[in-house]
């Protein structure tokens, strides 16, 4: 089987900051200091009360499957797409990659894993 292809991400000002953290491997979430609440994907706005008052904070890479759904019958063979919550506390979707899918269920922890493209790696998560 050979290895997937990845697009790279399109970046703009708002997400060039994450994008430039993914390359040196690490996560960045906001957090916004008006209410306290982290949020993925990273925008300037707190979407839970829309305060600018927001601040970079760097995840764990930590997590838990919230759901799941299992493809199993595709072109590329099998793959997972996820909500997991991260343990900052947004949630987030990906896919699992990297490990036997048939071992996946919902709370089971998983861990940060990046996968590269020809612009910044991508986030993806395995089984911890």
């Amino acid at each position: 089987m050979s290895e997937n292809t990845y697009p790279a991400p399109a970046v703009n000002p708002e997400t060039a900051p994450f994008w430039d953290a993914a390359k040196a491997g690490r996560l960045m979430i906001k957090r916004c200091t008006a209410c306290g609440d982290a949020h993925y994907f990273p925008r300037s706005i707190c979407p839970f009360c829309f305060s600018d008052q927001t601040v970079w904070e760097e995840s764990s890479g930590e997590a838990t499957v919230y759901t799941y759904s299992l493809m199993r019958k595709s072109p590329t063979g099998p793959y997972a797409i996820a909500y997991v919550t991260l343990k900052e506390g947004p949630s987030m979707q990906t896919n699992i990659v990297d490990c036997d899918l048939e071992k996946l269920k919902i709370g089971r922890n998983v861990k940060l894993v990046w996968k590269q493209t020809s612009g910044a790696p991508l986030p993806f998560f395995t089984l911890a």
